[in-house]
């Protein structure tokens, strides 16, 4: 691996860490502050929805002042943010620091793909799209296990102090490790906004959009409100047991970089309906009271949704023509937003009916995100290639 790749992975990681620290711990922090499930599950969807609201200034940002610097600054104040969550005294304090955190993680998770996109040709931007995506699970993996982990033998507060100080030394790594692509043509802030803003009206982007929401909705969804299952009877697991669930994440690592390399075979769009199909699969099974089939059920969706989402991002770079950093923010601001209802919605679900109103609540998000792909990503125009977005020349001629 490059030293770039290596800096660019690396600040995947840390970002979705980041996202993801409170996810595993849920119980203690109802516990500690004296508030419900859905009440707890704010501090992952105040994330979520931060990014959803920052992602789009992210994209024309990196667009007009160059995707390196955005990455290491954004990366930098993130490290501050993280450090000030251990030291929040009340559940509203925490709360608004988890959403100051998210304002700077898509400095990174929006910026990411349009940076492949600029520094690597057709062949080569498959596998490192794989690669962001698999950095990504490792991220969310480590915020979720270490994090639950080191709150296990400390304190949930020791989790942000080790996150803040890795934050930090991966800013330094994106400052010296990335390069600013010599073949993307700056243009003003304006004509970034505008050129974001005309994706809009495309309705294959439309699609992708839709896509990346419902299924991370369906994502997100089983896993903030697992550990409150898991926590009850039968189970009565300890956090540090739960935090080891999300061990399953290893799945998508392995899965994201396959569907890369499958996506030189298969066209994009079936792809991303398997994946989907998968999801919805592994949403069903977790309706099974056998822990084991939990566990299982959670391989599969982690599977299902990461195949998708690998091939998702990469068919958004290259179906949009201009102002891709604009385009991809765009695509991270629908995947947040699906992401914030996914990490309160389904809670609201568990309080009024139970663990399966939450399945049922994911699984119908997953429907939407077929229904988007057959009718929405159809539409794309012949010229787009998916070989472009990573689908290679014989997937393009089938888009």
């Amino acid at each position: 691996m490059t030293r770039e790749r290596a800096a660019l992975y690396a600040g995947c990681i840390v970002a979705y860490a980041d996202m993801y620290i409170t996810q595993a711990v849920l119980p203690v922090l109802s516990s500690e502050f004296g508030v419900g499930a859905a009440r707890a599950g704010l501090t992952v969807s105040v994330v979520v929805a931060a990014i959803a609201v920052a992602s789009p200034f992210y994209g024309p940002l990196s667009d007009a002042a160059g995707r390196r610097r955005v990455m290491a600054i954004a990366t930098a104040i993130l490290s501050v943010a993280t450090l000030a969550c251990a030291f929040a005294q009340t559940f509203g304090a925490l709360v608004a620091l988890r959403a100051a955190q998210g304002l700077f993680v898509p400095g990174v998770s929006a910026v990411a793909v349009a940076y492949a996109g600029d520094r690597f040709g057709p062949r080569e931007l498959p596998s490192v799209v794989g690669g962001i995506i698999s950095a990504s699970l490792v991220g969310g993996l480590l915020g979720r296990v270490l994090a639950g982990t080191i709150a296990a033998h400390s304190s949930w507060r020791t989790s942000f102090v080790v996150f803040a100080a890795l934050t930090a030394v991966v800013a330094v790594l994106l400052a010296r490790g990335l390069r600013e692509g010599a073949a993307r043509e700056r243009h003003g802030l304006g004509a970034s906004w505008a050129g974001m803003l005309r994706h809009l009206a495309d309705p294959p982007l439309l699609g992708a959009y839709v896509v990346g929401g419902s299924l991370f909705f369906g994502w997100i969804g089983i896993f903030t409100f697992l550990p409150f299952r898991l926590a009850a009877p039968p189970y009565g697991l300890s956090t540090a047991a739960i935090s080891s669930v999300f061990l399953v994440y290893s799945a998508g690592a392995v899965v994201s970089p396959l569907a890369g390399r499958l996506s030189t075979r298969i066209p994009p769009r079936r792809l991303i309906t398997i994946g989907l199909v998968v999801e919805a699969i592994g949403i069903g099974v977790l309706l099974a009271r056998p822990l084991p089939l939990i566990l299982l059920g959670l391989a599969v969706l982690v599977a299902g949704a990461m195949t998708a989402q690998a091939i998702a991002p990469a068919f958004v770079n290259v179906t949009a023509r201009t102002a891709k950093g604009g385009a991809n923010a765009l695509y991270l601001t629908a995947y947040y937003v699906g992401g914030t209802l996914g990490a309160s919605l389904p809670g609201l679900a568990l309080q009024a009916a139970g663990w399966k109103a939450v399945v049922a609540c994911c699984a119908a998000a997953v429907g939407v995100a077929l229904l988007a792909n057959a009718l929405l990503c159809g539409r794309a125009p012949r010229g787009v290639g998916a070989g472009e977005a990573g689908a290679g020349e014989a997937a393009a001629r089938t888009l």
